[in-house]
């Protein structure tokens, strides 16, 4: 009951962060250790096994990356054209859908009973290309030319992902046994950890909160709803099942809204770092919530058979469709 409620949780302790910020202010630098600690969680629940699967299928995680490029910074444009944004916030919608995939992607993903192993390496690759296609991406859409910082950018990915993920990769390979018996408490851990975060971030961002209008919220929601949509039904109709379905998804809809949000400082102004700020609390609420829902679905049932292209999947599911 308690993972169940989830979504609960993470939305009263918003509420509680937005009107008691000092309760979690200056927290803000744990945000590390608790997703490395989530990332950890992550890692004891899988083996090399599952990373040389997600080799021998590329097909989802190039799809995956793909869609991760093309969806969100066309959503970004779109939504803000759609609510007649200025400069500054259409800035700041662009760089929050040039970014790469937010490390609770595969967090939210874990929650979902997705593929946790596939979920890691898209976060890992997205994060690595977005030194060169956040700066393109930026350069072709608004004029505007930004600089992500390759070193920090891959020392991130290193010590936030990549070895938390293979410390308990490690550890579940030698003490199988013994994490087996911690293994049901994996899923509460993670859980208040993302709580938490969601709270340290919605209490240092109360000041900008304060001069977000509802378009602003409204366009967030719109953009992080089309990446999350987008993703699940693309794959989809590709083939893929429903673990690889719901991984794309979250994937491509949560973002790396963090750097959005450091760049739009370093680079624009204040108001362009209010898309980022709404989307770092909307995508852990909105992930949350379909991680709670897709949390207590069967993976199993009604999936689409593997399709070699879009058309083809489609004649499978008019096939389906005339013989119910």
């Amino acid at each position: 009951m308690f993972l169940r409620l989830f979504p609960v949780w993470a939305v009263l302790l918003s509420v509680v962060a937005f009107y008691q910020p000092s309760w979690f202010i200056g927290f803000e630098n744990e945000i590390v250790s608790l997703l490395t600690l989530v990332m950890l969680a992550m890692g004891l629940t899988l083996t090399l096994e599952d990373f040389k699967k997600v080799l021998k299928s590329r097909e989802a995680l190039m799809v995956g990356v793909l869609l991760q490029f093309l969806i969100m910074p066309f959503a970004a444009f779109l939504a803000a054209y759609f609510f007649g944004f200025g400069q500054d916030l259409t800035i700041g919608m662009l760089l929050v859908g040039s970014v790469a995939g937010g490390t609770s992607s595969a967090v939210m993903c874990y929650l979902a009973k997705g593929d946790v192993a596939l979920s890691i390496s898209m976060t890992a690759i997205t994060t690595l290309l977005s030194v060169v296609l956040t700066p393109l991406l930026m350069s072709f859409m608004v004029d505007q030319s930004v600089h992500i910082p390759t070193v920090s950018n891959f020392l991130y990915v290193l010590k936030i992902i990549l070895l938390p993920v293979a410390a308990g990769v490690l550890i579940n390979t030698l003490f199988y046994k013994a994490v087996r018996k911690a293994e049901p408490l994996l899923p509460y851990a993670s859980m208040i950890a993302i709580i938490l975060i969601i709270a340290i971030v919605v209490s240092a961002s109360v000041s900008r909160l304060s001069l977000v209008g509802p378009s602003v919220i409204a366009a967030v929601i719109l953009h992080n709803g089309i990446g999350l949509g987008l993703g699940y039904w693309v794959a989809y109709l590709l083939g893929f099942d429903k673990r690889v379905c719901r991984t794309i998804a979250f994937g491509v809809g949560l973002q790396n809204s963090a750097l959005a949000v450091t760049l739009a400082f370093k680079f624009f102004t204040p108001l362009a770092a209010l898309p980022g700020t709404i989307f770092s609390i909307w995508h852990n609420i909105s992930g949350s919530l379909l991680a709670s829902y897709w949390g207590r679905s069967d993976v199993d049932s009604d999936t689409c058979p593997k399709a070699a292209s879009v058309d083809q999947a489609v004649d499978v599911l008019s096939i389906r469709r005339r013989t119910k």
